[in-house]
């Protein structure tokens, strides 16, 4: 684990990237943000976290260390014992953790459950929608408080690595470390208006077959009956209506992604 501290004085603000080694944007987000020499107006802690995972260009080496917190220290496993010195290092931080995915090009933010933080730094990032995971955490970092996670586009693209950067800067301009650009004050970002919110609410599984399929769009409403995935030459429909979220064909090994309900916005 990398860390590097900023300003003066303890940390209450992180960033953190490679919390899974196939997805790069976070650790490339985090060595910019580390040669931009910030001007900020309070302390700040980066960390690349996974880097021998990294190194080796694979999500993991043992296990998925976002179902690994809060770890153990003396686990045989490299993912729990480094679940653990993350914890500990991100002890008393309001968090951003960087990731990428396979199934939508555009930011989204990811929390546990829409605490104070989540509802003060949302609006200002530059997500397309916030997704409330609490029933489906299972050991994610987002489990613990004051920590957002953003997907910041599609796994491997130079574009994911531009966006986390961005994403990163908002942050730290909504959390006051850094004054953002033409802002009067720190916290202001110069986010959206208002951002919608999803709540999952069930796994969308994946039957046997050799090739997959998705129809549907990701936060795009699937109305019941309408075809939004297929198994080989098998087509799914919807038996009642919902958003998908995190749907694509070879995203997850058992899954196409998941069921989720619009719950509103925060503005």
């Amino acid at each position: 684990m990398d860390v590097h501290d900023l300003g003066e004085g303890e940390p209450e603000v992180a960033v953190v990237g490679a919390i899974h080694g196939d997805e790069p944007c976070g650790a490339r987000a985090v060595r910019r943000l580390l040669d931009a020499d910030l001007d900020l107006e309070r302390p700040v802690r980066l960390i690349v976290a996974n880097e021998a995972a990294l190194d080796a260009g694979v999500r993991y080496l043992d296990a998925d260390l976002n179902r690994a917190f809060p770890g153990d220290p003396d686990a045989e496993a490299h993912e729990e014992r480094l679940a653990a010195e993350l914890l500990d290092a991100l002890d008393g931080c309001s968090t951003l953790a960087i990731h990428s995915t396979q199934s939508y090009a555009e930011p989204f933010a990811v929390v546990d459950s829409m605490d104070e933080v989540a509802r003060a730094v949302a609006p200002h990032l530059p997500v397309d929608a916030v997704i409330q995971t609490d029933a489906f955490t299972e050991g994610r970092l987002i489990e613990h408080p004051h920590t957002l996670e953003v997907e910041a586009g599609l796994q491997g693209s130079d574009a994911a690595a531009d966006n986390a950067y961005w994403l990163a800067r908002a942050f730290l301009a909504a959390t006051g470390v850094i004054t953002a650009p033409g802002a009067e004050s720190v916290v202001d970002a110069g986010g959206r208006e208002d951002v919608e919110v999803f709540r999952l609410r069930d796994r969308i599984p994946k039957p046997d077959a050799d090739v997959y399929e998705v129809f549907a769009r990701n936060f795009e409403r699937v109305e019941a009956g309408e075809a939004f995935a297929a198994a080989d030459d098998e087509q799914l429909r919807a038996d009642d209506p919902f958003y998908p979220v995190l749907l694509s064909p070879y995203g997850y090994r058992d899954q196409f992604g998941y069921v989720a309900d619009r719950v509103g916005t925060i503005e």
